[in-house]
């Protein structure tokens, strides 16, 4: 699967996907459940509520494009 359209530039949509999992990485080593709320934390502050729909959508769309972590954070980001 290609990240990039024909023009070499990612998506919006693929681009919140990378964003999603880089924070997930980024904030792994805090374990499971803690890392999944921090990455909820951080996208319910930093990211504009449009981004925030968008990426419920791409997650609910294309369920294996995040990693476990990111989606467990836009499961609870959905929930709320």
């Amino acid at each position: 699967m290609a990240m990039e359209d024909e023009e070499g530039v990612m998506s919006t949509g693929e681009r919140l996907i990378y964003m999603a999992n880089q924070i997930a990485r980024n904030l792994a080593s805090e374990g499971g459940e803690r890392s999944a709320e921090m990455v909820a934390d951080h996208i319910r502050s930093f990211w504009d509520p449009s981004m925030r729909q968008r990426i419920v959508a791409l997650a609910a769309d294309r369920p294996n494009a995040l990693s476990p972590i990111a989606a467990a954070a836009v499961r609870r980001i959905a929930a709320a």
